[in-house]
């Protein structure tokens, strides 16, 4: 029977998370009388928030700019788009403009300044190797598209060789190793990223790094949480969608630490297989995970057990993000 649960802290949503869901609310309630809500891909990765906006604030998620067409045939449509926290190219920013689309830009702003550090480079004429765990990743696809023709993708060292589009840094070649700086992605693995700029360095000996690494603030706490964690328990429970690349590094980082780490969605996923002999469980969420469902893992752990112990460690953060403007077409930059 388990005992105590530890929960993680930080967990949960960033505040990056945090502005973009509240972004959205607010857009669709302001805007009521024009339409219904468009939101240009997941606002975080996350199904039951993406989900809960569906049905509670009549948003459409869309992947493609065009499929707004179709949707003005059922639908009432307010003549706005959301950008998810992950970040647009340019190209999105100026396809909407063009369809007469105003704008809320919910980049997280640690993206944007991953942006804003492509544009600068590639500017300066530098080779841009930017460090991410998948091509299809939105957040990739947005910082390349500041500057695709100076920007090479390559893999984290760990998942070299698994998505062809991304070079292995050991590996990969610039046309001037004179001039290159190395980016990431801003969700990844603390140890791997550390690990793949090393290999980068002594490839190319004169690579820039930015003074300040791309890696966010929240990916790196809720690591360090995990970290704590892991040697008290038997069990690490980690809720994350499989396309959070923020939570599935923490399950792997569990799975590292303890040899014995599960993913799931909500409480109802537990296998009670996986509790045989367990004592102590650790439990953190990816940035995207809504607290209710952390809540609804104790509250199945207490039905067992009502004189069960749980546990916080660590601190919460206190960071807030300004919320975006509502941008018309003419205001748009890109």
């Amino acid at each position: 029977m388990v005992e105590r649960v530890y929960l993680a802290k930080p967990r949960g949503f960033c505040a990056g998370v945090v502005m973009a869901i509240q972004a959205v609310e607010k857009a669709a309630r302001e805007l009521r009388n024009e339409g219904d809500l468009v939101v240009y891909h997941a606002i975080v990765h996350n199904d039951v928030v993406v989900s809960r906006l569906e049905k509670d604030h009549a948003v459409h998620f869309v992947e493609d700019l065009a499929e707004v067409d179709g949707l003005r045939k059922d639908h009432k449509l307010a003549e706005t788009v959301v950008f998810s926290a992950h970040g647009v190219p340019p190209i999105l920013r100026q396809e909407a403009a063009e369809r007469g689309l105003y704008q809320i830009d919910a980049t997280c702003p640690l993206v944007t300044k991953v942006h804003n550090e492509a544009k600068k480079y590639a500017s300066d004429d530098y080779w841009i190797l930017l460090v991410g765990d998948s091509a299809d990743h939105q957040e990739i696809k947005g910082t390349s598209g500041e500057a695709p023709e100076k920007t090479i993708l390559v893999a984290v060292h760990t998942h070299a060789g698994k998505d062809p589009r991304l070079a292995d840094p050991h590996t990969v070649k610039v046309p001037d190793p004179e001039k290159v700086v190395v980016l990431t992605q801003t969700t990844l693995s603390v140890d791997d990223t550390l690990a793949t700029i090393e290999i980068l360095k002594k490839r190319f000996p004169k690579l820039l790094v930015p003074a300040r690494d791309d890696l966010c603030y929240a990916t790196k706490n809720r690591q360090d949480a995990v970290r704590k964690i892991a040697p008290k328990v038997d069990l690490f429970l980690v809720l994350t969608s499989t396309r959070s690349s923020n939570g599935m590094r923490l399950l792997e980082l569990a799975e590292q630490l303890l040899g014995n780490a599960k993913r799931i969605n909500t409480a109802a996923e537990i296998d009670p297989a996986w509790l045989e002999g367990v004592k102590n469980v650790g439990v953190t969420s990816a940035a995207s995970t809504p607290d209710d469902l952390v809540q609804e893992v104790v509250a199945y752990f207490r039905r067992q057990n009502a004189g069960l112990e749980v546990v916080e460690e660590g601190e919460w953060e206190n960071i807030e993000f300004r919320e975006p403007k509502r941008l018309a077409p003419r205001e748009v930059r890109f």
